[in-house]
């Protein structure tokens, strides 16, 4: 990650109330040149860090998001992953001796809970995400586990087969945006998903992208898939997936 030159600042998430810190209000702008090229250099930095804390199942996570040009949208913690963690504890889901895998994790967040609800978890993203995810492994995986979070590159429809096919949850947030992927992100499921996996798709249902075609389309051909929650005010959908061997 590039250094920072501005310290972060952190949006504390309990209950819905919403804390602001770490930011000291600008000055007004001078006139001439400076008002054109401001004196806080940080705002050209390629790397600008955000801390976020979520509470879920009883776990407070403080999640790293570095915002900038390198990680896109790798970065932020986008809402499809709070419904998921909030579906697991909603549903309390229980990790315990579980092999998980998350894939296009981002900031991990979704993976770091499943790890501490007690699954043995593999949190996978491109090379580029890597260091955010175990960076947020690190504030939120207590040392005497960090042995059950391992963070890895995974390229769809690439590397895939250098994984193991006996997963019991394949975990992923918002990851169903680029068409272009998706048959990439299909070929890497049938190899992920065996007999007795549960896959949990947590996807904004944006139109643009057609996500809708993925999940009514695509996915049916090859899985066994229904809507497991929806959040109408979020257009979030939740599907649970399993292969069509259990069906």
């Amino acid at each position: 990650m590039a250094a920072s030159r501005q310290p972060p600042f952190c949006h504390v998430e309990l209950g819905g109330a919403v804390a602001v810190a770490g930011r000291e209000p600008l000055e007004a702008a001078p006139e001439g040149l400076e008002a054109v090229f401001p004196r806080e250099v940080g705002l050209f930095a390629d790397d600008f860090p955000e801390e976020t804390c979520f509470s879920f199942c009883g776990h407070v996570l403080t999640i790293a998001q570095h915002h900038g040009g390198r990680l896109g949208v790798a970065a932020p913690v986008w809402e499809a992953a709070l419904t998921l963690c909030k579906y697991f504890e909603k549903q309390k889901l229980d990790f315990r001796g579980k092999k998980v895998i998350e894939l296009g994790a981002g900031t991990g967040i979704v993976g770091i809970l499943a790890t501490l609800l007690g699954g043995d978890v593999t949190i996978t993203d491109l090379p580029l995400a890597l260091e955010q995810i175990q960076e947020n492994v690190h504030k939120n995986v207590p040392a005497e586990h960090s042995a059950r979070a391992k963070v890895c590159a995974l390229s769809w429809g690439l590397d895939h087969e250098e994984f193991p096919r006996d997963y019991d949850f394949i975990l992923g947030a918002d990851i169903v945006y680029l068409k272009d992927t998706y048959p990439l992100l299909i070929k890497t499921l049938q190899h992920l998903c065996g007999p007795h996996s549960t896959i949990y798709l947590s996807s904004k249902m944006r139109q643009e992208h057609s996500t809708d075609v993925f999940y009514e389309a695509l996915l049916p051909l090859h899985f066994t898939s229904e809507l497991a929650y929806r959040d109408e005010n979020e257009n979030i959908n939740i599907y649970r997936v399993t292969s069509k061997q259990n069906s």
